[in-house]
């Protein structure tokens, strides 16, 4: 017998329409999941497909009640016995964020991978049902159950800490950031401390852009508006003397993450009150700081919460 897998589907490019064989001036969101299942006539041959549309939106819309949305369906959906696995189509732009909160929201050890493309259905070679073909095979396999949320594209698998978007236009955009070692090491999915069950958003944490000159203002403003802030700095989580003065006073958590995209930032360089970020990108960091934030303020805590996940 077939498996069955569960397709999620929220918009994005892969379900884009626009101009007959143009890969740019589409609608992002505007097919419906069932669209993208029966124009995909190999998924039954791989899964016995069920699909439901959580939302179809551009990717720069999808919010935090809409992740908790999404995590508690799969949560729910992998009670069913018969429930093999999921997938969850999504568009590029903020894909590394909705899979890894998903990798540390749901409570399965059944796989849920994640996918997308990057030209619109009505593209001449749309490459989202290559992705989403990719995905349901990974999602079917058993083999990858209890190894946390996955991405699949274009041809690739990577595990969603490790995935992030390195480009504006590629066909593989979405690919790793080259911790996929460290990613395998971390906690996830059933074994997180998270409960998002009875939550209907997130804490509010804003993402800042250390650059030379940039107005320390910026982080006290941001500090007084939200729950946290995380420093995308300079190098290895670098920022002004006049930024430091700032981010010592601030009376929230200030997770600290670098702009360079590749390597650690390391708890003993911080300044006064900075948690590390670790290898988490900012948006990454930003994720896992708002979960965090729903268990604790204190800023030990967060720290021990950035070293295991």
């Amino acid at each position: 017998m077939r498996p069955r897998i569960v397709i999620l589907a929220t918009g994005g490019t892969i379900a884009g329409l626009g101009q007959p064989g143009k890969d740019t001036g589409y609608q992002s969101g505007s097919l419906p999941v069932e669209a993208l299942t029966k124009g995909n006539p190999k998924l039954a041959e791989v899964a016995d497909i069920r699909a439901e549309q959580v939302c179809n939106l551009n990717s720069d819309d999808i919010t935090s009640e809409i992740w908790i949305e999404l995590a508690n369906r799969i949560n729910a959906l992998a009670e069913e016995p018969d429930t093999a696995g999921f997938v969850v189509t999504h568009g590029t732009d903020t894909l590394e964020e909705t899979a890894y909160f998903l990798n540390l929201a749901v409570k399965t050890e059944k796989p849920v991978v994640v996918t997308g493309a990057m030209r619109p259905a009505t593209a001449d070679a749309p490459d989202g049902p290559a992705n989403l073909l990719k995905a349901v095979e990974v999602a079917s396999s058993a083999a990858n159950r209890g190894k946390g949320v996955l991405v699949a594209f274009a041809g690739a698998v990577v595990p969603a800490r490790a995935a992030v978007k390195r480009h504006t236009a590629a066909l593989d955009a979405v690919a790793s950031d080259g911790t996929e070692a460290l990613a395998a090491t971390r906690l996830h999915t059933s074994g997180t401390e998270f409960d998002i069950s009875g939550l209907k958003t997130l804490p509010k944490v804003s993402v800042l852009y250390f650059a030379t000159d940039a107005d320390p203002a910026l982080a006290k403003y941001a500090a007084d508006r939200s729950d946290g802030i995380v420093i995308a700095g300079a190098g290895a989580g670098e920022f002004s003397i006049a930024w430091r003065n700032v981010i010592e006073k601030c009376k929230v958590p200030v997770v600290v993450s670098s702009r360079t995209g590749c390597g650690p930032v390391l708890q003993e360089t911080m300044c006064h009150g900075a948690i590390a970020a670790g290898t988490l990108q900012p948006a990454k960091a930003a994720v896992l700081l708002r979960l965090a934030l729903t268990r604790t303020r204190d800023t030990k805590e967060i720290i021990r919460i950035f070293n295991t996940y």
